[in-house]
């Protein structure tokens, strides 16, 4: 039996950027969602509940630190995988073993948007397999 898609929720300001990332995901088998900004990405996760959140983290109003924490916070230990965007620091995505700013891992934005998509999925399969190994 197939496992049906997993749901991303991609929050960013830039227009531009949330169509290549959007479009990435999809043509990969995601279920997008889309969000222009902090607020709206809170609401359409409470909607929702995808598997995933990508947020960027420079944004008009409710800025990603705050939309992440705050996702987590409704969450309250069952979190999605939640992915920080950024263009503040260059070189290689960073996986924490604590959440940093209220994602687990930071990407930066130069990071091509079908990079993000390998990594997403990279942290879904590891994330069901501890799901699995913990049943």
């Amino acid at each position: 039996m197939q496992q049906p898609a997993a749901t991303v929720l991609l929050i960013d300001d830039d227009a531009f950027f949330l169509n290549l990332l959007a479009d990435a995901f999809s043509g990969s088998g995601f279920q997008v969602v889309t969000a222009a900004d902090g607020n709206e990405g809170v609401r359409l996760y409470l909607e929702k509940r995808p598997d995933v959140v990508v947020c960027d983290l420079i944004m008009p109003g409710m800025g990603g630190v705050s939309t992440c924490m705050t996702i987590r916070k409704i969450a309250a230990g069952n979190e999605p995988i939640i992915a920080l965007l950024t263009s503040m620091f260059k070189g290689a995505p960073r996986l924490l073993e604590a959440p940093e700013m209220g994602a687990k891992i930071h990407i930066p934005k130069s990071t091509h948007p079908l990079n993000v998509v390998v990594l997403i999925e990279q942290l879904l399969h590891r994330k069901n397999d501890d799901f699995s190994s913990a049943a």
